[in-house]
């Protein structure tokens, strides 16, 4: 039973995009076409090779906006404004999971590669709103990307994290390597498992996930 492993958590970090919402409803899709039409406009390519380059950038830095930044001095802001900008009426509140959170005991935060007034409002779109200590994204790691450890170094400093005493719900496998090095609990929220000796736990179902955790002991 997970919940054992839990009981020294005071402070749970959760990602964003495909974790606090299910990736059916395909939100980050409407991301990935600004993107590719960003990169069309900043490096003056075709759409096809947009999307070649978008793929490439984020299997190679963690993010588009990393490779558009390393490999072509790309301003980060106005490219987090402008993928940003889509339509949330796709996402519905979710009193399980918001019920669930609550029901944590400790420091609730979100951490995401995206930006923080995004996540506001996909936070706020599924019925979230109050529930978390605090919002990080990509600015407050210095636009440094998960996975690298120095990102989340970073946002755990700022925020007063003790990696040791803190769990990770992550849907992109990478993005636990560091944490589970750092001594956290990590937790793969994604609809297939990823055998991996970082990955902890696994789970479709977050709401469902979390109040196991919170359900009093038999």
């Amino acid at each position: 039973m997970p919940r054992a492993h839990f009981q020294h958590v005071t402070t749970w970090v959760f990602d964003l995009d495909n974790t606090l919402y299910p990736p059916e409803v395909r939100l980050f899709d409407q991301i990935e076409v600004r993107m590719t039409d960003y990169v069309m406009r900043t490096i003056g390519v075709d759409r096809a090779e947009a999307d070649r380059l978008r793929s490439h950038y984020w299997a190679t830095y963690g993010t588009t906006l990393a490779g558009l930044m390393r490999e072509h001095g790309a301003d980060p802001g106005p490219y987090l404004t402008d993928v940003h900008e889509i339509d949330f009426s796709v996402l519905s509140p979710d009193a399980g999971l918001a019920d669930g959170i609550a029901r944590l005991p400790g420091r609730k935060i979100v951490y995401t590669n995206g930006c923080a007034p995004y996540a506001e409002q996909v936070i706020a779109a599924r019925g979230l709103s109050g529930l978390f200590d605090a919002v990080y994204g990509i600015e407050h790691a210095g636009f440094r990307p998960k996975p690298e450890q120095a990102a989340f170094e970073t946002i755990f400093a700022i925020d007063g994290t003790d990696p040791a005493r803190a769990a990770m719900f992550e849907d992109d496998p990478r993005n636990l390597a560091a944490p589970h090095a750092m001594g956290m609990r990590t937790v793969h929220v994604a609809p297939a498992p990823e055998p991996a000796d970082h990955i902890q736990f696994h789970t479709t179902d977050l709401a469902a996930f979390l109040a196991r955790l919170s359900a009093p002991a038999p």
